[in-house]
């Protein structure tokens, strides 16, 4: 016999009315994290600059409909489209992570919190235009900062305890979470329409990490966060109508997310949501590879001057790592693509040590030609260092170290380079944001005459001038 489903409404999940009660009503206070989000900030639409010198990029970006005009829509940077706010968003978002360059964040799951600026941006600048066409004051560049410090809290912070990529789902679930509620937030929502729109994130179908694997690595890796970032616009705006919410989204049994898609796990938290992750988030600065292989490739140039007369005389290469980099990027045999090369620990290494660089252009099909360098990727073995492993998850070092050795044929060998923390860590902040600002320099001449470059270095490298622009300004800074 059979007992009748209770049909009584629960009260919302307690992860949901903590996301809420955060973007509602947390405020931040630590100079740090604006600090942090100023350069992230800088950081972020550089990537997405340079990402417009590919074709596989750009042929994604512009109006669904050609032709299509939004009056008082959002413009996206560097390029001369003003769309509405949620392909706005998809542009931006793809843009800024085609290369991945962007920032990072390791735990149990890593990803890239700067993904959420696509969404983030977009809706800003298009509230600001659509807001001084009416009258009304626009919003300012420090209500963008402050979205961005606490939509890399909401993503971080899930992500310290939670691991999505153990039950195949990718990361970017937590781009369009934190999307969604800081959006929510900033067009206007009440503390339950947040709620509502944060549970529809939830609910949403979420991607498979299938396109960051072997064998099926492909360019879908480079657009997943922005197709995150604009369904969150998407669902905001949803919400923004009064559609209604799905209170036990997570917990609901059978039918919710911890039992459909986290194998009946609740989520776990190590801290509350305040301000932690923009001011540990980790960057790339110098290398456009996967995190966990940043310092890997300090350690291969390093070596570079020592090998590079010897190449063909190399009988092994050990790289000592942790198991999260074995796990991502540990590949053997033949790579297809640009993305499949780029999350490949050996290919990351081998041209480094080849010809002392590694750029976005080395991942391209005329550099992978070279026989050389998948000469190299067969001598290397991988081997897991249980103290960097640990190193990696302690919240007191959220080290990613790697240590590379090269054995000669002749019997000799190179000392082991080690490096613990990379040029973009917390810890190196003070060597780092000096070449990080180099980076924007670098990247802003990709797309913008000289005039143009100084009219932008000029707010964005000037905290109080910058807190201040309102975001429509800011952005018409970028308009190519």
């Amino acid at each position: 016999m059979s007992s009748a489903i209770s049909n009584v409404r629960p009260k919302p999940d307690q992860v949901l009315v903590d996301i809420a009660d955060y973007v509602m009503s947390f405020r931040i206070t630590s100079k740090e994290a604006y600090q942090t989000a100023q350069h992230c900030l800088i950081d972020t639409l550089g990537c997405g600059f340079e990402a417009l010198s590919y074709p596989a990029c750009t042929k994604l970006l512009g109006p669904v409909v050609p032709g299509t005009v939004v009056p008082h829509g959002a413009k996206v940077p560097g390029t001369s489209f003003q769309l509405d706010p949620v392909k706005a968003a998809f542009d931006l978002g793809a843009m800024i992570r085609w290369l991945d360059f962007n920032d990072t964040w390791l735990a149990a799951e890593w990803g890239h919190p700067s993904d959420n600026l696509g969404g983030i941006l977009m809706t800003a600048d298009w509230l600001s235009r659509t807001a001084v066409a009416a009258g009304r004051s626009p919003l300012t560049m420090h209500d963008v900062l402050t979205a961005m410090i606490k939509a890399h809290e909401i993503q971080g912070v899930i992500a310290l305890e939670n691991s999505f990529n153990r039950v195949g789902l990718d990361h970017v679930v937590l781009v369009k979470v934190a999307s969604t509620a800081v959006v929510a937030q900033m067009l206007g929502l009440s503390r339950g329409e947040v709620i509502d729109a944060v549970s529809l994130a939830w609910v949403d179908g979420q991607s498979l990490r299938t396109y960051r694997h072997a064998p099926n690595t492909g360019s879908r890796k480079s657009w997943a966060a922005g197709d995150a970032t604009s369904r969150a616009v998407r669902l905001a705006l949803i919400a923004r109508t009064g559609e209604m919410g799905y209170p036990s989204v997570l917990t609901a049994k059978t039918w919710g997310f911890y039992d459909v898609l986290f194998k009946g796990n609740a989520f776990r938290f190590q801290r509350p949501y305040g301000s932690y992750v923009m001011e540990h988030v980790l960057f790339k600065i110098s290398f456009p590879a996967e995190f966990h292989a940043q310092t890997a490739v300090e350690c291969a140039m390093q070596l570079h001057p020592l090998v590079r007369d010897r190449i063909a005389d190399i009988e092994r290469i050990t790289i000592r790592t942790h198991e999260s980099a074995i796990r991502i990027i540990d590949k053997k045999g033949p790579l297809a693509n640009p993305a499949d090369r780029d999350h490949c620990i050996q290919y990351m290494v081998a041209v480094p040590l080849i010809f002392g660089r590694l750029t976005a252009a080395d991942y391209e099909d005329d550099v992978a030609a070279d026989p050389r360098i998948d000469a190299l990727r067969d001598r290397m073995t991988c081997v897991e260092d249980a103290q960097f492993t640990k190193d990696y998850l302690d919240p007191d070092k959220r080290s990613i170290a790697n240590g590379i050795t090269v054995e000669f044929r002749d019997g000799s060998r190179t000392r082991e380079v080690v490096v613990e923390y990379p040029i973009g860590h917390r810890r190196r902040r003070k060597e780092g944001i000096p070449v990080l600002v180099e980076k924007f320099r670098t990247n802003l001449a990709r797309r913008f005459p000289a005039k143009q470059q100084a009219a932008i270095l000029d707010v964005a490298l000037d905290a109080k001038k910058l807190h201040a622009m309102p975001v429509h300004e800011f952005v018409d800074l970028m308009v190519v």
